[in-house]
């Protein structure tokens, strides 16, 4: 199924001569990809002690830049020949420890229905878990949608967006993030269905 990941290659293209010149001034991978953790954290406790809507601006900002340092810690890696083993566990991990920085403080604001909000939180780690366990049995690192880290990311920053810029909420925002609590749990299917698949292809190729 369609996924914002898909975007991916034409965001690098935009981003390379940036990250050709952090690579020439000596930045690690591993240090953007930390960045990135450190900066969920802090929009998540933002949002968590000030009650001020307009606070919620910050996760647009915070999750496009987010986006951008994913991007550019990936390429700094391959194609600035920064590939480790640490890097690969900083990756996965800190993508799931940054969602949660950055999403759960939202369950304690009177705006966000709490329940389905974690949920969505804890499915999106099994999300993740699900692509990486792709590689364990032997597939590639899966990322099929509807509703992966990307799509999580842009549902987040324009529910930031509208609900910053004073838009109520109510029941449409409860119903929502329940349906991307089911849109979790297809993209769970998805990902163990696409392994599952790819490798019953490789073996019949075989």
């Amino acid at each position: 199924m369609p996924s914002i990941y898909q975007l991916k290659p034409m965001f690098q293209r935009l981003l390379r001569p940036l990250v050709r010149g952090l690579a020439r001034a000596g930045i690690s991978a591993n240090q953007v990809t930390l960045a990135a953790v450190v900066l969920a954290a802090a929009v998540g406790a933002s949002v968590m002690v000030e009650p001020d809507r307009r606070v919620l601006w910050l996760l647009p900002a915070a999750l496009f830049v987010r986006m951008a340092l994913n991007a550019i810690d990936g390429m700094l890696a391959r194609e600035h020949g920064q590939m480790s083993r640490l890097g690969a566990i900083l990756n996965e991990l800190g993508d799931v420890v940054a969602d949660a920085a950055m999403y759960l403080p939202l369950a304690l604001r009177p705006e966000f229905a709490p329940i389905a909000l974690v949920l969505l939180v804890v499915l999106g780690i099994l999300v993740e878990m699900t692509g990486v366990i792709g590689v364990q049995i032997g597939a590639s690192r899966r990322y099929d949608g509807p509703l992966g880290k990307s799509d999580r990311a842009f549902l987040f920053g324009a529910l930031g967006l509208l609900l910053g810029s004073g838009v109520p909420s109510g029941a449409w925002l409860a119903w929502l993030l329940w349906l991307a609590v089911g849109l979790s749990v297809l993209t769970v299917v998805n990902r163990a269905r696409g392994a599952l698949t790819e490798l019953r292809q490789r073996g019949s190729a075989a």
